[in-house]
């Protein structure tokens, strides 16, 4: 009895992205971005993936995996190593994809954050994460102070050229609805 990993590769708006969508969740909610190879080292998926020639970027959602590609680094060279090399850490159960702390910091919540900062971060983890997760990218919360929301764009999204319409007229206008400053 074969327990073989399933993986569905969908293309992103952002031409040097590809999504895995993976039939395992990593996680509850949020997401872990690796935009260098020196940031992955708490990472084992994230490790063995910039070790293909041409990654420029990893981020893993709560069921996906997104892979972002140098611009000079073909399809062709990257995307069937980056599926063998995910299907066969997936499927050895022994493999720790994660350092525990990088898992805790998923968990992490301030309850001393003001309600309208709870309010911006709830409008984000049920209605917008999810939807940018859709096209292989996620947004994290950074800061708000002053009625300035600073977020940062994740996977597909990072450098993706439909970025600047997603944050001002998706996110923006969501989040003006319910928050008045």
């Amino acid at each position: 009895m074969s327990n073989e990993i399933k993986l569905t590769a969908m293309p992103t708006p952002n031409p040097n992205t590809i999504k895995f969508l993976v039939d395992t969740y990593f996680f509850e909610k949020g997401s872990l971005d690796f935009p260098t190879k020196e940031r992955a080292k708490d990472s084992l998926l994230a490790q063995e993936l910039f070790g293909i020639e041409g990654m420029a970027g990893v981020m893993i959602g709560t069921n996906f995996i997104s892979i972002t590609k140098d611009d000079d680094a073909g399809w062709d060279k990257v995307l069937e190593v980056a599926s063998n090399k995910i299907k066969s850490l997936l499927s050895n159960k022994e493999s720790k994809l994660f350092d525990d702390k990088l898992l805790d910091e998923l968990d992490k919540k301030n309850e001393n954050e003001p309600d309208s900062v709870k309010r911006i971060k709830e409008i984000l983890d049920s209605e917008i994460r999810p939807a940018i997760g859709m096209d292989g990218g996620d947004c994290e919360f950074i800061s708000y102070e002053d009625g300035i929301l600073t977020l940062r764009l994740q996977g597909a999204c990072s450098n993706c050229p439909s970025s600047v319409m997603t944050l001002k007229m998706g996110i923006e206008n969501r989040l003006r609805e319910d928050i008045e400053d």
